[in-house]
């Protein structure tokens, strides 16, 4: 199975956000998982490269030719996709992906959140979009999914796609379990019910 980890090229102001993407990273090499990430050397980017290949992982990175030198590069990767665009970027990342984990993160990790997401949705791939919650990074997030669905901007089966998990592990089970949302939009219309606010 070939993991897409969205991270960042910042760690945080706290060492427990590095210590669980090594902890993770580490773990789905051990159990045989190829990892799929943005490709940079620093932030929780470099530790997840570098806690997957210590534990004899395969990694293989993404990076823009633009960012290749602010986000350092990784030197040493299984692979390494040198590619014109962000765009370029997340549509090869979510191409080889089998299932999709963003850990705690900025703009970056957020916008590649929401576009593999958005995609699961619309019913453009049904692979599972889950949430690394090292300290509960996400709670308001997954609270703010939780209204969107109780206003009826989605269905209850779309809030409960986007999946907080707390370990490699819990990514396993999640995948053996796995059943994608119906599409947004089936054939005569939107596939959702509205439901009143709670």
């Amino acid at each position: 199975m070939r993991v897409t980890v969205y991270a960042g090229s910042s760690a945080g102001n706290r060492p427990v956000f590095a210590e669980e993407a090594g902890r993770f990273a580490a773990r789905l090499a051990q159990r045989g998982c190829d990892i799929v990430y943005g490709g940079g050397s620093v932030g929780l980017m470099g530790v997840v490269a570098d806690a997957a290949l210590a534990h004899g992982g395969k990694v293989i990175g993404v990076i823009p030719r633009s960012l290749a030198d602010a986000e350092v590069a990784h030197g040493s990767l299984t692979e390494c996709h040198v590619v014109e665009s962000m765009r370029e970027r997340k549509a090869m990342m979510e191409e080889l992906g089998d299932c999709f984990v963003a850990l705690p993160g900025s703009v970056g990790t957020l916008e590649e959140l929401f576009e593999v997401w958005a995609s699961l949705v619309l019913g453009h791939h049904g692979k599972p979009v889950m949430l690394l919650n090292t300290e509960d990074y996400w709670n308001r997030l997954l609270s703010l999914v939780r209204k969107s669905a109780n206003y009826g901007f989605m269905s209850d089966a779309e809030s409960r796609s986007l999946i907080p998990v707390r370990s490699a592990d819990e990514v396993f089970a999640v995948v053996a379990q796995w059943t994608p949302p119906a599409p947004r939009w089936g054939s005569g219309g939107p596939n959702r019910v509205a439901t009143q606010p709670s």
